[in-house]
């Protein structure tokens, strides 16, 4: 049987869980996630995890940082005036909101912490710092 290899198209069956057990992804009842392999199109501690599977075959790896959404920057955390926040959204610990950079490019922050007059954002991914663990079932190589 064919394995994966680099610039295969894939299509995987996962489950990702951090240290504690919480699933925080799966694809479990819905379509199975599809891919290139080497297009750095997922992190890749998952994508390695794919090389060398046949169909049908799983596997379940665990990882760090480096191989995940990399490691937790405080410089990606800032204080902002709650003035700076559009009048029509009330913001909440835990929401999410897009910005604009200089660039021109979208941005999504997290709310962290509301204060008196200022508001904590973090742009970090909310998975950044963290080790991670995947079930992966490899469905079809095309």
């Amino acid at each position: 049987m064919a394995q994966a290899k680099e610039g295969d198209k894939v299509k995987v069956h996962y489950t990702g869980k951090l240290d504690d057990g919480t699933v925080f992804d799966s694809s479990e009842g819905r379509e199975p996630l599809e891919f290139k392999v080497g297009d750095q199109m997922v992190i890749p501690g998952f994508e390695n995890a794919v090389v060398g599977l046949e169909e049908g075959e799983s596997t379940t790896i665990s990882f760090g940082p480096e191989d995940g959404y990399g490691n937790y920057q405080e410089g990606l955390s800032a204080n902002i005036s709650k003035e700076q926040i559009p009048e029509h959204i009330q913001p909440e610990v835990g929401m999410m909101l897009q910005f604009t950079t200089e660039t021109g490019e979208p941005a999504h922050v997290v709310v962290t912490e509301i204060g008196e007059e200022e508001i904590t954002l973090d742009a970090n991914h909310p998975l950044a710092g963290q080790n991670l663990t995947f079930e992966i079932t490899l469905q079809e190589i095309e």
